[in-house]
């Protein structure tokens, strides 16, 4: 029994003992007055913290402020017409809609950079005034893709008056407004995607039970059918064209 408290106890005496020794020469810390940051180092640091939340925020902003949505929506709406619920996957569609994203965006994007970025970088302007410059063809771009219903809409919610003109707009105001109507200009894209297929089913299903074939499901006929038809109408070529020029 004393030599298993011997075992028991010497590492907490070694423990303790350094303890006691490393309290012994920590130094003391003093505190004066001046050895603050200065403004400057404070902005720095809330200029990395902003940029920091802008990163995080990426895809939110992507998604509500592009083409981003309307595109990923038909696609994916396209993919369930079709009938094959893991074909294209999930990346291919990202991918394409990202990708035909900065395509359409590409116009806004060189505006921004002329009016906006190269400014700054070249030191002309300030960072508020190339904030507020670059805004302005991302608005001009949602302004033009936003029903006035809706912009009517977020006006009676947020109860503001009403204003002269669309650029009196605030961007908090714009940006659900812009939203709103690329879900719904999706949606209209996706049931006119949905009619042919709709009907292939239809006509499918109407064969089989003439015939009196009811143990054989639809599906197995309709899909062939329809990706038959999508192949030759050439019918990602009519999809993309469909959606790039909704935006010209």
């Amino acid at each position: 029994m004393r030599s298993l408290a011997a075992v028991l106890l010497g590492p907490a005496l070694v423990l303790a003992a350094a303890g006691a020794a490393g309290a012994q020469v920590i130094p003391k810390v003093t505190i004066e007055a001046g050895q603050g940051k200065s403004p400057q180092d404070a902005t720095a640091a809330v200029q990395i913290i902003v940029v920091l939340t802008l990163l995080t925020l990426a895809p939110a902003i992507l998604m509500m402020l592009t083409a981003f949505t309307r595109i990923v929506i038909v696609l994916s709406l396209l993919r369930q017409a079709v009938g094959i619920q893991q074909l294209p996957p999930n990346q291919v569609i990202l991918g394409l809609s990202l990708f035909l994203t900065a395509f359409v965006m590409a116009p806004v994007g060189q505006e921004m950079h002329r009016i906006a970025l190269q400014p700054y970088l070249d030191s002309k302007i300030s960072q508020a005034e190339a904030v507020t410059r670059g805004l302005e063809p991302l608005r001009g771009f949602m302004l033009k893709q936003t029903r006035e219903r809706d912009l009517a809409l977020m006006v009676q919610l947020g109860k503001l008056p009403p204003p002269t003109t669309p650029a009196d707009l605030p961007i908090h105001v714009l940006i659900p407004a812009f939203a709103v109507s690329e879900v719904k200009t999706a949606f209209q894209m996706g049931f006119v995607l949905f009619v042919p297929f709709l009907i292939i089913d239809l006509v499918v299903a109407s064969v089989l039970m003439s015939m009196g074939m009811m143990m054989l499901p639809p599906v197995v006929i309709s899909v062939p059918a329809k990706l038959l038809l999508f192949v030759l109408a050439d019918g990602w070529h009519l999809v993309v064209r469909a959606l790039v020029s909704s935006y010209q």
